[in-house]
């Protein structure tokens, strides 16, 4: 028997520093609080909850792996990369990260003149004052809106405002996902393709875009996720040894915002070994031993 194999984790979570509802301290007591032996932080184009994070998931004695989500343009689909083991001081890194977040604030100022053209009265002083040190995104306009009574639910936001090619939808200049790998590997992380089952390939493409990540510098993909069905992460787990990948594995926690996803149970039936882990940390030694400068 491993001997990892009464330990759990969950490499795919979010805080209110992205587009979650718990404080990155409220996620390391909730990840304590569900028996989880490591936790990856991985909030979406921002590593600014890690350091909040790190001293509480030390004193509960929890593992804290320092990621961040990143989202990508491939031939006009959205294509997620995670990262992982990034150092979040380095200041190439988040130079380059927040060249990144100031396409999104772009973005947003736009979506806040078509939503005040419907006859919101919607701000982003509001919304950063509403949700302090976030990087706000659709979610937060989405909460905003419901809180303050202007549209009744989440869902009618997005069926209606802010959903894809709806009235008030931008979208966002995005970096190709082999940029957003070689931005991970500049912050120091091994880069890993999130929850490819949602990006919808057939498989010569999802093949063809495997190999072109991998030239890029992927190390893995997610394997084990919430939304995948047993066929889905057969499939994935093949996929990755034919193509000599890691396997990751997440819940996509955000709390309220995905009421029906649970911290590291996904939907319920979710488990997700530290042995995945445990040879994620040996890729990264073997890398950093070579090119990384961290202290």
């Amino acid at each position: 028997m491993s001997e990892y194999s009464d330990k759990l984790i969950d490499l795919h979570t979010h805080s209110t520093c992205s587009d979650g509802t718990l404080t990155p301290e409220e996620l390391m007591y909730h990840a304590k609080e569900r028996g989880l032996s490591a936790i990856a932080l991985t909030d979406h184009d921002t590593v600014c909850g890690i350091a909040r994070a790190r001293p509480l998931a030390r004193s509960l004695g929890l593992e804290l792996v320092p990621g961040i989500e990143l989202s990508t343009d491939y031939e006009h689909q959205e294509v997620h990369i995670l990262g992982y083991f990034i150092e979040e001081t380095n200041q190439k890194f988040l130079s380059q990260l927040n060249f990144f977040i100031n396409g999104r604030e772009k973005r947003n100022l736009k979506m806040i003149r078509l939503l005040q053209q419907e006859g919101f009265s919607i701000t982003l002083e509001a919304l950063c004052e509403e949700y302090p040190g976030s990087v706000i995104t659709r979610a937060h306009f989405a909460r905003y809106l419901v809180e303050h009574g202007f549209v009744k639910d989440r869902k009618t936001v997005f069926s209606k405002y802010l959903g894809d090619d709806c009235r008030c939808y931008v979208p966002r200049e995005k970096i190709t996902p082999f940029e957003a790998v070689k931005l991970i590997q500049m912050g120091g992380g091994l880069a890993f393709f999130a929850h490819p089952v949602l990006c919808r390939m057939n498989q010569e493409r999802l093949r063809a875009f495997l190999l072109q990540l991998k030239d890029a510098g992927l190390t893995g993909l997610e394997a084990v996720y919430s939304m995948n069905t047993p066929g889905d992460e057969r499939n994935l787990k093949k996929l990755a040894l034919e193509y000599d990948l890691l396997i990751s594995g997440g819940s996509d926690f955000h709390g309220a915002n995905k009421p029906h996803i649970q911290l590291g149970s996904g939907r319920g039936s979710l488990k997700i070994p530290y042995e995945l882990l445990a040879q994620i940390k040996s890729r990264y030694s073997a890398v950093s031993s070579g090119t990384n400068t961290r202290s």
